[in-house]
């Protein structure tokens, strides 16, 4: 039985591939399918998110397009009309089982600031204890291509991340992950992944293909963010859904870590936006990322940027990326007193002298954050 038949909170992903028809228009059967198996496994004390894709393909025909056009002010009022068609769907489906859905777009600034991310964590949960199902998707309507998640699948991964999901469920038009294209001569299912380094030969192998580029690496990325924060991910095909929601062996499962990142770490990590970057020798390294310590003045070697006191930053040693926190200074001032010990802090007229960045405000960042970052 895999993880997702014992959570008591899921967020589905499903994406336009599975939401279309072959003629690009919306598949309104998948939508009531997907509700009536959400509705049956949800029951009376569990809760799902579901992020659905689109909003886009249900706009075309009624505004005339044959096909998805290419200019960003076409996608975007594609977008503007499909979304209400489509939230209009997944309310009319899900009321068929008693249930109310609520809709919820969001722009990477939803998670990008700490004030508005922690306003939808607040909205969300309410919902949920409300015992709605929230539908939530990227407001292409708005959107640019500079500003935006790049795909449904991360920002699944973020939701999941920030109400605390025991599981993701991805759904795609593949049955999984394989260790090369699915087409290719000895290519296998992958049915379990237990940490980054079972997918080191499947990225390299499948380089410029299916599995190494395009929608299944997003979904990789996605799984590993996710797994990261200690949840477990069900990658599917969206005709699985049910044997998926029943704990069946299908698709790929990816393991959870074992440790569960407070939010607010998690945030650091994966959504904050870096505003520069601190250069540690390897003692400071090993002090932030063995010992847990925080980042003394004395540890700094460089800085890298303009920012503020209060912004995030990337912590890097000679050898790479080793964190990022939240800087106890602004650049100009941690350039000048780097390197400097407590006695010559307060010698310069630094009265009880912070750190550069206190541990409660620093996230480590392991091996699955560089795998989920190499591609």
């Amino acid at each position: 039985m895999s993880g997702v038949s014992a959570a008591s909170r899921i967020v589905v992903k499903i994406g336009s591939s599975s939401l279309t028809r072959e003629d690009g228009g919306l598949d309104l059967n998948r939508i009531d399918s997907v509700a009536r198996l959400v509705a049956r496994w949800r029951g009376a004390d569990r809760e799902v998110v579901i992020v659905s894709s689109g909003a886009v393909a249900a706009g075309l025909d009624p505004l005339g397009f044959t096909s998805k056009p290419k200019d960003l002010p076409s996608v975007q009022a594609a977008a503007a009309m499909g979304q209400g068609l489509l939230m209009a769907r997944w309310t009319a489906a899900f009321q068929a089982h008693h249930l109310d859905a609520a809709q919820v777009l969001l722009t990477t600034d939803d998670v990008m600031r700490r004030d508005h991310y922690t306003n939808v964590r607040a909205s969300l949960t309410r919902l949920l204890g409300l015992g709605v199902v929230p539908i939530l998707n990227e407001n292409d309507a708005v959107t640019t291509r500079e500003l935006r998640f790049g795909d449904n699948d991360r920002l699944a991964a973020l939701i999941a991340q920030m109400i605390k999901a025991d599981a993701l469920v991805l759904l795609t038009d593949v049955d999984g992950l394989y260790t090369a294209p699915p087409d290719h001569p000895g290519s296998e299912l992958i049915t379990r992944v237990a940490s980054a380094d079972d997918l080191m030969s499947v990225l390299v192998t499948g380089a410029g293909s299916r599995v190494g580029t395009g929608g299944m690496a997003t979904k990789v990325q996605a799984a590993m963010l996710a797994t990261t924060s200690g949840i477990g991910v069900q990658l599917a095909s969206a005709d699985a859904l049910e044997a998926v929601l029943a704990g069946q062996r299908v698709g790929t499962w990816f393991e959870p870590s074992q440790e569960r990142p407070a939010s607010r770490r998690l945030w650091i990590a994966h959504v904050a936006p870096s505003r520069g970057e601190v250069i540690v020798d390897e003692g400071a390294a090993q002090a932030i990322t063995v010992g847990k310590k925080s980042l003394l003045v004395a540890g700094v070697r460089s800085v890298l940027g303009h920012f503020d006191a209060g912004d995030v930053v990337d912590v890097a040693s000679p050898t790479g990326l080793v964190a990022r926190g939240v800087s106890g200074y602004d650049s100009d001032t941690l350039a000048q007193i780097a390197g400097s010990g407590t006695a010559e802090l307060e010698a310069a007229g630094h009265e009880h002298p912070r750190p550069a960045i206190h541990r409660d405000d620093l996230a480590v960042l392991g091996d699955a954050f560089s795998a989920l970052s190499a591609d």
